[in-house]
C-alpha cells in the first residue's frame, strides 16, 4: 500500500507548514530591526534577508491544501459537518482569543486605523486581520479552509485524468496572472492602493498555492518524481527569482520599506512556487532515507504550527521589548535577529502546545461537570 494513504503519515504539507510558521517569524523581527535608523548597507542586507524569507503566506496555503486533500482523497462525500467542526477547535478558537489579546493587550499593533473606544470599529479590526501586522494572512487562510468543499470537488474532477490535471492548473495560472496584472495597474502604487488595500487578504491572490497544492496530491507519483529529478532546476530558478525581486525592491530607494517586497508579482510567484518544490524534494528526501525521527518531528510541529504563528507577534514583542533590544539591534543587527527569532520560535511552539493541553484539559473538566450535573438531575427527579 502507499505509504501517502496513511492519515499519520508525515507529508510534504506537514514540512511546508512548519518551514514557513518559521521563516515568518523572522519576517516580524527583520521588520524590528528595519524600523531603527540604520545606513543604507544594513539596510540593503536586511532586505535581502526579508526576501530570502518572503515564501511564507503560499507555502502554508500550498501545505494546508496538500494534507487536507490527502486526508480525504478516499472519501466519496466530504463530509463539511465534521471538518468544520474539527476546523472550528483547531483554527476560529486560538484566532478569536489571540486576536482579542493582540486588541486589548497590544493595541500599538494595530494596521491603518484603530479602534480607541469605537465599538463598531474594534469589531471590524477584529474581524478584517489589522489587529496584528501579521493576522491579515488569517484572514486570508480562513477563506480557504471555508472554501475547502469546493477544492475537494476539484479533486474529484481531475482524479486519475492528468490532462485534466494540467487542464486546471493552466487555467489557474491564466486566471491568477491576470488578477496580478489587475493588481499591479490598480492597487500596488496606483490610484487605489488606499481603498483597496484589503484585496491583498482575498483567497484569489494565492489561489494558484492552493490549487496546486491540491493537485499536487492528486498526482503525487507524478509530482513526487519531478521534483526529485529536476530539483538543481528548481534551485537555479530560485536564484534567479531571488535575483529579480532583489532589484525590484532597490529600485524602490531608500529607506527600504518592506511594503515594496510584494507577493503580488510574477517574480516572487515564481520564487515562491520554486521554493514549495525544493521543500517538497527536502520532505521525500527524508522519507527515503527514513529519517523517522525527523519525520514524526516535523508532523508534531506542523498540528501546532498555525497556532504557533497567531502568538510569534505576541512574543516577538515581548522579546524585543523585554529585553530592550533595540540599542544592541542598531550595532549588531543580524545576530539581534537571530537570538530574537529563536526566543520567539521556541516561545510560539510551547506556548502553542501548552495551551493545546490546558484547551483540552477545560474541555474534558466541562464535559465531566456538565455530565455529572445532568446524572444529580436525573437522580433527584427519580
Amino acid at each position: 500500500m502507499n505509504q501517502y494513504n496513511y492519515q499519520d503519515q508525515p507529508d510534504i504539507g506537514d514540512y511546508l507548514k512548519v518551514i514557513a510558521c518559521t521563516a515568518v517569524m523572522a519576517q516580524t523581527i527583520i521588520s524590528y530591526v528595519l524600523g531603527l535608523n540604520l545606513p543604507e548597507a544594513q539596510q540593503l542586507r536586511l532586505g535581502q534577508l526579508y526576501l530570502l524569507v518572503k515564501f511564507t503566506a503560499p507555502a502554508f496555503i500550498f501545505g494546508i491544501l496538500y494534507t487536507t486533500i490527502r486526508i480525504h482523497d478516499q472519501t466519496n462525500l466530504f463530509d463539511w459537518r465534521s471538518y468544520y467542526r474539527q476546523q472550528f477547535s483547531a483554527l476560529l478558537v486560538p484566532t478569536f482569543w489571540w486576536t482579542l489579546a493582540y486588541l486589548l493587550l497590544m493595541p500599538w499593533l494595530q494596521q491603518v486605523r484603530t479602534y480607541r473606544h469605537n465599538f463598531g470599529l474594534f469589531c471590524w479590526q477584529f474581524i478584517n486581520g489589522n489587529a496584528a501586522p501579521h493576522l491579515w494572512y488569517n484572514t486570508m487562510m480562513l477563506q480557504f479552509i471555508v472554501l475547502m468543499p469546493l477544492f475537494w470537488l476539484l479533486s474529484r474532477w481531475v482524479k486519475g485524468q492528468p490532462l485534466r490535471g494540467i487542464l486546471a492548473f493552466l487555467l489557474t495560472a491564466v486566471i491568477y496572472l491576470a488578477w496580478l496584472q489587475f493588481y499591479l495597474g490598480n492597487v500596488f502604487h496606483n490610484q487605489h492602493q488606499v481603498d483597496w488595500y484589503l484585496l491583498d487578504r482575498l483567497f484569489m491572490s494565492f489561489l494558484i498555492y492552493g490549487v496546486s497544492g491540491c493537485l499536487a496530491w492528486m498526482f503525487a507519483k507524478q509530482y513526487n518524481h519531478w521534483v526529485k529529478k529536476l530539483w538543481w532546476l528548481a534551485l537555479i530558478l530560485i536564484i534567479a527569482a531571488y535575483w529579480l525581486t532583489d532589484q525590484e525592491l532597490q529600485s524602490f530607494g531608500y529607506p527600504l520599506f518592506l511594503f515594496n517586497a510584494t507577493y503580488y508579482k510574477p517574480s516572487a510567484l515564481l520564487y515562491c512556487l520554486m521554493v514549495i518544490a525544493l521543500g517538497s524534494a527536502l520532505c521525500l528526501w527524508q522519507q527515503h532515507k527514513r529519517r523517522t525521527n525527523i519525520l514524526k518531528g516535523m508532523h508534531f510541529l506542523s498540528v501546532y504550527a498555525y497556532r504557533a504563528y497567531l502568538s510569534n507577534v505576541f512574543w516577538s514583542q515581548l522579546v524585543w521589548r523585554g529585553l530592550r533590544l533595540t540599542r544592541l539591534a542598531s550595532f549588531h543587527p543580524i545576530a539581534i535577529i537571530l537570538g530574537c527569532w529563536l526566543l520567539t520560535w521556541i516561545l510560539s511552539f510551547s506556548s502553542a502546545y501548552l495551551l493545546h493541553l490546558w484547551w483540552q484539559h477545560a474541555k474534558n473538566l466541562g464535559a465531566k461537570l456538565y455530565a455529572n450535573s445532568r446524572a444529580n438531575i436525573s437522580s433527584s427527579k427519580k
